[in-house]
């Protein structure tokens, strides 16, 4: 834990702008592409996570919730299991729709990627592969460091079509590791909405990609617009063998609620 909050510490250092030597396009694509296809697995993810809201005037909320994905065929699941009110509803994305079943009603409601996950500050991004060069146009910004850490700072804009959460975004990569350290989400209008934080990275060995597969152990999203509110996700036991055929779909996901 003190290795967490040091590492923050040091990423909430204000930026120190370095010597700039700027990017072209093409070498910001090249970095979007290593940094998608290093969290991205040839065969199937699941991870236990836990998901922290902090509201101001309100108790603290923890969530528990299994992910599993399906890299290839670009499917996603979220199923939460605690606390006992939230268990059994789960998030599943089909052929880039997103949808929501609810126990409680027993019917599926089609979602957008604005949709804040389990009611917190989380997105569906925060959880699923990294698809940056696939969904944005970079920019380059300049060279920061973030603490002791040199960084790329660009500028991301959301391509023609393409529905995300935020259609603006500014992203600190680290030099050295191609790990995302920062990450700043905008409204159209330019308005900062969302802080996000990443002081910790993991890596697994899959055996059907044949690499390591990188996920961040930690992220920590900061409220802009509510100052005060923020949101922590934390990943646990990631695991990349295959798994069940028939996983993702309604009828699997309604079974795990009866």
């Amino acid at each position: 834990m003190r290795l967490i909050v040091s590492t923050l510490f040091v990423l909430v250092t204000i930026g120190l702008s370095l010597p700039a030597v700027a990017l072209d396009t093409a070498a910001m694509v090249k970095i979007l592409e290593t940094l998608d296809d290093r969290q991205r697995n040839a065969g199937d993810y699941k991870t236990l996570t836990y998901i922290e809201q902090k509201e101001k005037g309100k108790n603290d909320l923890l969530y528990e919730a299994i992910v599993y994905r399906r890299d290839a065929d670009d499917k996603f699941m979220i199923l939460f299991s605690k606390p006992k009110s939230e268990a059994g509803k789960g998030y599943l994305r089909l052929d880039k729709n997103l949808f929501l079943y609810d126990p409680a009603v027993g019917k599926w409601e089609r979602r957008t990627e604005r949709e804040r996950i389990g009611g917190t500050n989380s997105r569906r991004s925060d959880f699923d592969e990294s698809r940056l060069a696939e969904e944005y146009d970079p920019a380059f910004v300049g060279e920061e460091t973030l603490g002791k850490f040199a960084a790329y700072r660009m500028k991301l804009t959301a391509k023609k079509g393409i529905d995300v959460a935020y259609p603006v975004m500014e992203i600190w990569v680290h030099k050295e590791t191609n790990n995302v350290l920062k990450q700043q989400e905008y409204a159209l209008s330019g308005r900062l909405l969302r802080t996000s934080y990443y002081p910790q990275w993991g890596k697994k060995f899959s055996e059907s990609k044949g690499q390591d597969v990188y996920y961040p152990k930690q992220i920590r999203i900061f409220d802009e617009v509510e100052k005060g509110n923020s949101t922590t996700i934390v990943l646990r036991e990631v695991d990349l063998r295959p798994l069940d055929a028939n996983i993702f779909t309604k009828a699997w996901l309604e079974s795990k609620s009866r």
